[in-house]
């Protein structure tokens, strides 16, 4: 294991270099600058400006430059549009509130996904079934953007039981994490009553049914760890889909997140702020991504760290 661990992050060097320079150039090349959107300034100040966050060198030492702060020094570099504050503190200060979120969400869509899978493979073609497969997909057919402003209206707006944005009390956690998390609960419904009606078939289970186990046991020990398979497999892709999927609901509900602060920074080609982001969220999910493989080998010993 820890020989297939250390491959595998010898390997996210390359990938993480890709992402970097890529997002380097790219945001480099759209039209506009960091002081563009500032109002009118002489060109003496504006070449004063260029000068103190060295835009004014050429491209490629700019590049270099970047790539040796950040690799000998973790040096995110300095916030264009936030002044005497760097991306480090930036990224420090509001990645916690995005974190916060992501998780309760994620909780919240395996609770609620679990819940609706297990139901819907023991209850086989009966009206609970039906439910629960409806609800699934009517989950997976409304994008967050607009369930968002939906629950905003109903619970919100017309009942009043929460307010409609801000991360003030607990309160305000309710309709950012449903949002969020109701997406890939059905997701995770649909995965698991598949993963469950394949294992439920299996010889074993039969076999565990004739010598007189209950059908909880059945379920919980015997079935539901095989038939998890699918669910463990899609979480690494899901968490990055929590992760950049905050970025809308951190628009919508106005939270002091990093996905807020990524939105902006592309508005105000904030270029450092940018950089900052995509290289923190890379590199959360090529780790997400090892530790899903991880579990998988861990619930399915037929497995091998390959």
């Amino acid at each position: 294991m820890l020989r297939f661990i250390a491959r595998r992050l010898l390997e996210t060097i390359p990938v993480l270099f890709v992402i970097l320079t890529a997002t380097f150039f790219m945001i480099r090349f759209v039209p506009g600058g960091p002081f563009t959107a500032e109002k009118a300034v002489t060109p003496e100040v504006m070449r004063n400006l260029e000068r103190a966050y060295d835009l004014d060198k050429p491209l490629w030492q700019q590049y270099t430059r970047y790539l040796r702060n950040v690799l000998l020094h973790g040096d995110l570099g300095p916030s264009f549009k936030y002044p005497n504050r760097t991306v480090n503190e930036i990224i420090a200060g509001k990645l916690p509130v995005s974190l916060e979120l992501g998780a309760e969400a994620l909780v919240l869509a395996l609770v609620l996904g679990l819940t609706l899978g297990v139901l819907a493979a023991v209850k086989n073609n009966t009206w609970i079934d039906y439910v629960c497969s409806s609800a699934a997909m009517t989950g997976i057919c409304l994008p967050t953007f607009v369930l968002g402003p939906l629950l905003v209206l109903l619970f919100a707006i017309h009942l009043g039981w929460v307010n409609a944005s801000g991360w003030d009390g607990p309160a305000d956690r309710i309709l950012p994490c449903l949002t969020l998390g109701c997406v890939y609960a059905a997701y995770i419904a649909r995965l698991t009553r598949g993963g469950m009606l394949e294992v439920l078939s299996q010889d074993y289970i039969r076999t565990a049914r004739a010598k007189g186990a209950s059908e909880v046991r059945v379920i919980f020990k015997h079935a539901l760890r095989g038939g998890l398979l699918p669910v463990v497999s899609f979480l690494g892709p899901a968490i990055a889909g929590i992760l950049t999927g905050s970025f809308v609901i951190e628009t919508i509900f106005q939270i002091p997140g990093l996905g807020r602060e990524f939105v902006n920074s592309a508005f105000n080609r904030d270029y450092t702020l940018v950089l900052g982001t995509v290289i923190l969220y890379a590199t959360l999910i090529i780790g997400l991504n090892l530790l899903v493989d991880v579990v998988q080998v861990w619930l399915n010993p037929k497995l091998k760290f390959e």
